[in-house]
């Protein structure tokens, strides 16, 4: 008998739906005709330890326990779902074959292998066992998938990065959540304060943000705009470009800031002759964007349509599971297998047959055309979020859904369409010896975006660019103008803008730019970010839960608690670099590139230098600080009305409670 132990009961029942028929069902799994049989996890069946089980003495939080490091990990059955992991105790004992079916990521491949491991499978039968990867619920891409498993020891360094991820993160959690609330207490502050080696960075993004605002002085500055005519009277506009000269006058971002220098320079350059010195014209082309990831899925929706990041993968979800309209949403990649090629004549049929509007009044997309999304070097376990070849009813979805769904669609669509070509000149002009400079683009060929007019609601993020530049008349290089009365323009520097859903989740896709140290920040160029494609929403709607992020409008900003928690922390545990350190090392485990030891070793001994620093200096920023309403209060050191471990770390995601905080 095979047994294929899927993650969720949707997923569970979508691949009984494509083995022998009749199916019987019984209380956990489902048996086809021949025999082989279909059961599932519901979300994560087992749950790390809790400190007192590795000793009694750790209920009540003490200082002089930590850090609190395990010397045998131990993992036990989540009460609710404990049932669920005794049917698939007896199922597999009697299966002759397993297949692992979670979900195409590593949390996926660990939530189905701690169960096998759990359960005490061995020797040949834990050798054998397949990994069937199925990233959409419709039956055609289901038996598919049924024909392409593997080994499931492929996947072992998926499980091993997993489970380093998971234990570092009790860890961490735990122990910096355990060492701050003590220390917090003894500066009266009466709530937990909890610590997390993504949650806790994430937060200081948004703290220091908020400082930079509140610090904030905004600043004149000065911009030349030379007005030039042709001998035709054809006329245009140039930005003056300083010189080094100016350098005194002028702040780190190259703005002028003297107003006696910009009018200096707009007396010596009125009604005075001007020479084209540059000319570059060239035609250029424009690629076609790439389909979705659910983080850059997550950032377009926020900016369209007001959705926040939690919104938008609940809407994914239903989209996956429920209607099974689109692939599997918790993808990090962007790209294509250029095997799917073959289905998507089936896909782009399905969607204009469901959503004609998408394509009306515009040329059809041409199946024939392979875009840059189609490379097998950029997809892994999972692929980019597309639809599926199912036609959809618009009617049934509600409007969260049909935005999504039509986004995903567009995107998709937006690759069987030609490059968009368009014209640039850039235009250098000398006026008594000073630089201006402008620039024009005419387009020569829509190609994809005649699938995003202007005036769409839901245009792509690659629209956003300035494309109505100025017309430029014929010039060539050497060519004589005149200068008019040149302008003055008066601007103000601007403070940076507080966080919104959509600006949170680029800097943690793009957190590179937020690590202090340069060799750091080189390394984590190409990495996946702060958290992980199915985490990043959970987490920021985490630090709303504990009270540390507030909305104002559609803003987001830290409480005072928040504040004064970031300001009683070393940097270390506030800023990226450690934690996208983690994310970078993780990764190189997945491509086997690292050992699990190798990054479970220094990382205790930061723990144990970030414990004796905490114990060195009280939160003294928390003095007088009110815990959020609903905060548990500890009393006679344990945690009232909760589990100690609440606050150290643990979540649910929106995945069933899969995957653990960080």
């Amino acid at each position: 008998m095979i047994l294929y132990i899927a993650e969720k009961p949707s997923l569970g029942r979508a691949i009984a739906d494509v083995l022998p028929k009749p199916l019987k069902k019984g209380d956990g799994f489902i048996t086809a005709a021949n025999g082989d049989c279909v059961s599932w996890c519901i979300g994560h069946l087992l749950e790390q330890a809790e400190p007192d089980t590795y000793d009694s003495a750790y209920k009540s939080w003490k200082f002089e326990h930590l850090p609190i490091i395990p010397t045998q990990w131990k993992m036990k059955p989540k009460p609710k779902t404990r049932s669920q992991l005794t049917v698939l105790r007896g199922l597999v004992k009697q299966a002759s074959q397993l297949v692992n079916a979670g979900d195409p990521d590593r949390e996926g491949q660990l939530l189905v292998d701690e169960v096998i491991a759990h359960l005490g499978v061995k020797g040949d039968k834990l050798n054998q066992t397949m990994r069937l990867l199925v990233s959409d619920l419709n039956p055609q891409a289901v038996k598919r998938a049924l024909g392409q498993l593997r080994s499931n020891r492929e996947f072992i360094p998926l499980s091993t990065s997993a489970l380093a991820r998971s234990r570092a993160d009790w860890l961490y959690g735990m122990n910096m959540t355990r060492a701050y609330t003590l220390q917090g207490r003894k500066v009266g502050y009466q709530g937990v304060l909890s610590v997390g080696r993504v949650q806790t960075p994430l937060l200081g993004l948004v703290v220091r943000r908020d400082a930079e605002i509140a610090q904030f002085v905004s600043k004149p500055f000065y911009e030349v705009l030379a007005n030039l005519t042709t001998d035709k009277d054809q006329s245009f506009k140039a930005k003056w470009q300083p010189s080094e000269a100016c350098l005194p006058y002028m702040d780190d971002e190259g703005r002028v800031l003297s107003k006696g220098l910009a009018q200096n320079v707009i007396s010596r350059i009125s009604h005075q002759t001007a020479v084209v010195t540059r000319l570059n014209s060239k035609d250029k082309q424009q690629h076609q964007p790439l389909p979705y990831s659910l983080s850059s899925l997550q950032i377009d929706a926020a900016k369209r349509f007001g959705m926040s990041a939690k919104a938008v993968l609940d809407t994914c979800q239903s989209l996956y599971e429920r209607h099974k309209l689109i692939t599997y949403p918790r993808s990090d990649s962007r790209h294509l297998p250029k095997e799917q090629l073959v289905l998507a004549p089936g896909v782009i049929k399905a969607i204009i047959g469901g959503a004609p509007e998408l394509v009306q009044g515009i040329e059809s997309p041409d199946p024939k055309i392979k875009s840059k999304a189609w490379n097998d070097s950029k997809v892994d376990a999972h692929h980019a979020i597309i639809p599926t070849e199912k036609r959809a009813n618009l009617g049934s979805l509600n409007q969260a859904e049909q935005q999504i769904y039509l986004h995903v669609a567009r995107q998709y669509l937006a690759q069987f369409y030609p490059p968009y070509l368009y014209h640039e000149t850039q235009v250098e002009v000398d006026i008594v010896k000073g630089r201006f400079t402008t620039k024009a683009k005419q387009d020569r060929a829509l190609g994809w975006k005649q699938l995003f007019p202007a005036t769409s609601t839901s245009k792509s993020a690659a629209q956003d660019e300035a494309d109505t530049l100025q017309q430029l008349p014929p010039l060539i290089k050497g060519q004589t103008l005149h200068s008019g009365l040149a302008e003055l323009v008066e601007k103000n520097t601007q403070a940076p803008k507080a966080f919104s859903d959509a600006t949170l989740l680029a800097a943690m896709t793009g957190i590179n730019r937020y690590v202090t140290d340069p060799e750091i920040r080189k390394i984590l160029k190409d990495t996946d970010g702060l958290g992980t494609e199915a985490t990043r929403a959970g987490i920021i709607e985490l630090l709303f839960k504990r009270g540390f992020l507030q909305r104002q409008g559609k803003s987001i900003v830290a409480t005072e608690v928040g504040k004064g928690l970031i300001n009683s922390l070393p940097a270390s545990a506030t800023t990226p670099d450690m934690t996208a350190l983690w994310e970078s090392h993780l990764d190189a485990i997945c491509r086997k590139e690292a050992k699990y030891q190798s990054f479970m070793t220094p990382l205790i001994d930061s723990l144990e230098q970030l414990i004796a620093q905490a114990g060195a200096q009280l939160p003294t920023s928390l003095q007088g600080v009110k815990a959020p309403s609903g905060q548990f209060i500890k009393r006679r050191g344990k945690a009232s009305s909760a589990k100690a471990s609440t606050f150290a770390g643990k979540k649910s995601n929106g995945r069933s409670s899969r995957t653990k905080a960080k």
